[in-house]
């Protein structure tokens, strides 16, 4: 690439932007070091976020920014750190950029703002391919943010950006861009699905990772009954300390002070107790043994195929070649959230940029929304599996774009349906981040319920009966986007007893995705309506039909 693209002469208006010399013979700009910035490093493959099933709650927000801005976006040489040693892309895109800031055509303008987004996204892959390593925070946060150039944002902005906490702190599947490639090239994510063609079967290695992904999903699985089991072994032997304890207290007899009374009819009561509990502890550590050695069993499968797979080559250290297929599924999601008519230019300006502290999509943020929905929605992050349901939070893209719509792109991994998590997508930069991330959790409702229905999704549990409302209304159009629109009021207007959805689907929503406890007591009371499905819980719970 030609260095001295970033002292050529150009317009002084977008050289006092870009924070260089319009002067073609002056040399002043020091050039960026290239072996400090692309040096021969170590590659840090992240910490692996595995799912905890004894969590059931997001953590509390205390620090939504940081108390020591960031001085990199202060910096005069970011841009021309964060272009350099990209090659013959990086000359484009600066030449583009330069076009499309400073012509006066509209025409013109829009038609170099289509030629710079197809560079820039270009241009991205290169800076994608780069995760793995240990990135300066001008690329870094030009890929996180999509801000190519702080001299494109206005002040105020620059300092909220500086102000972002940076390092997952709070340990949540959560991934800004960066972090997200990072996991997928290091092998601690694998690539999101696609609908291309299948591998071919004489891939061998190919072939020996697909099977250890569903050796891994069935340990996880084991290993997740053999904690549920065991606790409630626990749970069992705790009630029986309990129940003793009641047992051994006695006061005196009247008039025997020195004789203690004979056993209350509670303490009776507790004889029985004591007995259901023996037979549940005995049964509770059989199936603890069986749970115990179906897990050594899947281990052993697991370091089997682990073996196998290495034996294969197919444990490269970083996966360009998955970072690249990534990045194509990237581009959709981002597509997605935008939707056709919205605003598709990826870099971060103060023409575009209009959200304030507490609607950017930073990390913090999105945690205090999950967790909100969550207080509405208990279950919006929870799977059954053999009759139990599990919290599998899903993997949550923050990708930077000006997009209004969050979405679910896979439910949860088709090998591992048991405790693998999903995969939602969330733009950054939305009029209504609560609206953007509830359509996102709407989304990943429809989807899973639709996967655990499978060939019944049409007939059977909430996508049937919302399917057949729908149908029989004779509506038009997509059912999953009526689906997702009627969430986002079942959550922001019912929850708040304000009637706005139809009774059919009040009803399919108040079964198969209720409030919480603690809002169905408060909606009893404020309406007729409420209190009638109440009553329907209760008499389902009773007839064992629920």
């Amino acid at each position: 690439m030609n260095n001295n693209m970033f002292q050529g002469e150009i317009d002084p208006e977008l050289a006092a932007l870009l924070g260089v010399s319009s002067n073609k013979g002056d040399s002043s700009a020091s050039k960026p070091n290239y072996s400090e910035l692309f040096g021969t490093e170590d590659i840090e493959a992240p910490d692996q976020i595995e799912v905890d099933l004894t969590q059931n709650s997001f953590p509390e927000i205390t620090k939504p920014y940081a108390s020591i801005p960031l001085t990199v976006f202060s910096d005069p040489d970011y841009y021309k750190k964060a272009l350099s040693g990209e090659g013959d892309i990086a000359q484009r895109v600066h030449t583009i950029l330069q076009k499309f800031l400073t012509t006066k055509d509209p025409k013109d303008r829009g038609v170099y703002r289509q030629q710079l987004t197809t560079a820039y996204w270009d241009f991205l892959l290169g800076i994608a391919r780069k995760t793995p390593g240990k990135m300066p925070d001008y690329k870094r946060f030009l890929l996180r943010f999509g801000i190519l150039h702080p001299g494109l944002l206005a002040s105020e902005d620059r300092e909220l950006f500086s102000k972002i906490i940076i390092e997952n702190e709070l340990n949540q599947p959560i991934f800004y861009l960066d972090e997200w490639f990072k996991a997928i090239g290091t092998g601690v994510i694998k690539n999101s699905t696609t609908d291309e063609v299948r591998i071919a079967k004489n891939n061998e290695a190919t072939r020996l990772k697909q099977l250890l992904e569903k050796a891994e999903g069935r340990r996880d699985a084991a290993r997740n009954l053999l904690k549920a089991k065991s606790d409630e072994r626990a749970a069992y032997e705790k009630a029986l300390i309990d129940a003793v304890q009641i047992i051994s207290q006695h006061s005196p007899i009247p008039g025997f002070p020195d004789l203690q009374s004979m056993y209350t009819d509670v303490q009776k009561r507790a004889f029985l107790d004591i007995q259901e509990l023996l037979k549940n502890m005995a049964k509770a550590d059989r199936e603890l043994d069986t749970f115990l050695r179906d897990f050594n069993q899947a281990q052993a499968d697991v370091q089997t195929l682990e073996d196998k797979v290495r034996e294969a080559g197919a444990d490269v250290a970083v996966d360009i070649k998955a970072i690249d297929t990534e990045f194509d599924s990237v581009r959709q999601m981002v597509k997605l959230t935008i939707g056709r008519q919205g605003n598709h230019f990826p870099i971060l300006t103060k023409e575009y940029f209009h959200s304030g502290p507490n609607e950017i999509a930073t990390r913090e943020n999105v945690i205090k929304q999950l967790a909100w929905i969550e207080s509405i929605d208990p279950e919006a992050f929870c799977r059954s599996y053999k009759n139990k349901l599990n919290r599998i939070v899903p993997y949550v893209i923050l990708v930077p774009s000006y997009g209004e719509y969050g979405i679910c792109w896979e439910p949860f991994d088709r090998f591992n349906r048991a405790t693998s998590r999903g995969r939602i997508a969330i733009p950054m930069y939305p009029k209504s981040l609560s609206l953007a991330i509830l359509s996102a959790v709407g989304d990943l409702r429809w989807q899973t319920a639709k996967e655990k229905a499978s060939y019944y999704w049409m007939e059977e549990g909430l996508t049937g009966n919302y399917y057949q409302w729908f149908t029989s209304k004779k509506l038009k159009g997509d059912v999953k986007e009526y689906f997702i629109q009627d969430y986002i009021i079942w959550m922001t207007k019912e929850s708040d007893a304000i009637q706005k959805l139809e009774k059919e689907v009040r009803a399919i929503f108040w079964r198969y995705i209720p409030f919480s406890q603690a809002i169905k007591d408060k909606l009893k009371g404020r309406s007729y309506v409420y209190q009638e499905l109440y009553q329907r819980d209760i008499n389902r719970s009773l007839s064992d039909g629920y």
